[in-house]
């Protein structure tokens, strides 16, 4: 809505004040199998309903998730901790770039009552960057982790970590040692574009993040996943690929990237259902236990039903 206000009355974004300076970006109209209907269903009410109770963010607003109507209207969400102000100022997030404010001692709490109150198998929490932080926030992640599983037994947990740039290597220790089902970090884009789309970021850092999560724990599932569209070529797409596979991931997502405002990094073109479903063949055949790659991939989309396959697949591997 913001997006489309902006757009319409030509007036600047207030989400990000950061990125006013920047010149705009046109945004290409839509091709027929990006369009999604408005969310209007009453179970999307009772999500939003449960969501607002508890005081809590999730990605699935502060992204602009083209699937929220969808996921909401199933009861799904995916919950975003330390705060809605990023540290961090990546030319395609629709999440605000600021100071954020100290963490919420009581946030995991609430996150685990929320996800008992949805009645959800499986959860996905993630966060914004909190370079302001000894840890990264990494000591927030186990925190949340720990009431989800004595709140709500039996869920399992997905977790959407940032990328710990400027912590030691314990905070990664501290997340993995609170034994998410799945830890998943997106390294985006393909390393060419990180200085213009990711800046903040490191793609060799990101990719050492995933393999050295699997050397902590063997048995934990990894899970990374990049957008198209940005201006990459396919085999640019084929090398992260590989680079995901030496790193021991399992779980590889692709999506078509949509550009919030015009002020973010603009859209290079729509790629073809037919081209994601070539990718997803690809992976499959350098050994990734689970492929999405669909036009609306999102990391946590089809989560839940994603994370069953990828555990019957392992368990398959592993009988063969």
């Amino acid at each position: 809505m913001i997006g489309k206000l902006v757009r319409d009355l030509k007036i600047p974004d207030q989400r990000h004040p950061e990125k006013a300076h920047r010149p705009d970006n046109d945004q290409p109209r839509k091709p027929s199998w990006i369009r999604v209907k408005a969310p209007t269903s009453e179970g999307y009410k009772e999500t939003r309903d449960i969501i607002r109770g508890q005081k809590l963010a999730t990605v699935c607003e502060e992204a602009g998730c083209p699937n929220v109507g969808e996921c909401w209207g199933q009861g799904h969400a995916t919950m975003m901790i330390m705060g809605e102000i990023c540290t961090r100022g990546c030319t395609f997030c629709n999440v605000a770039t600021g100071k954020p404010q100290a963490l919420d001692a009581f946030e995991p709490g609430r996150v685990a009552h929320a996800v008992s109150q949805l009645g959800l198998k499986h959860v996905v929490v993630t966060s914004v960057d909190r370079d302001d932080l000894e840890d990264g926030g990494a000591e927030h992640f186990a925190q949340t982790i720990r009431a989800i599983r004595h709140r709500a037994q039996g869920t399992t947990v997905e977790v959407l970590v940032p990328d710990f740039l400027k912590c030691g290597p314990e905070a990664l220790e501290t997340v993995v040692a609170a034994r998410p089902d799945v830890f998943n970090h997106n390294l985006e884009t393909v390393p060419g574009l990180y200085p213009e789309v990711r800046p903040g970021a490191r793609y060799f850092h990101s990719l050492r993040l995933l393999q050295r999560a699997k050397e902590l724990d063997p048995q934990i599932f990894t899970k990374s996943g990049i957008m198209v569209g940005l201006g990459e070529d396919r085999q640019g797409v084929m090398q992260v690929m590989d680079d995901m596979r030496a790193a021991g991931v399992d779980f590889l997502t692709i999506g078509q990237y949509l550009q919030p405002t015009p002020k973010h990094h603009r859209v290079d073109r729509f790629v073809t259902p037919e081209e994601f479903a070539s990718y997803e063949k690809a992976a499959y055949g350098k050994g990734f236990l689970m492929v999405s790659a669909t036009p609306l991939t999102r990391s946590s989309y089809h989560a839940g039903e994603d994370f069953a396959r990828l555990r019957a697949a392992r368990l398959e591997r592993l009988g063969a």
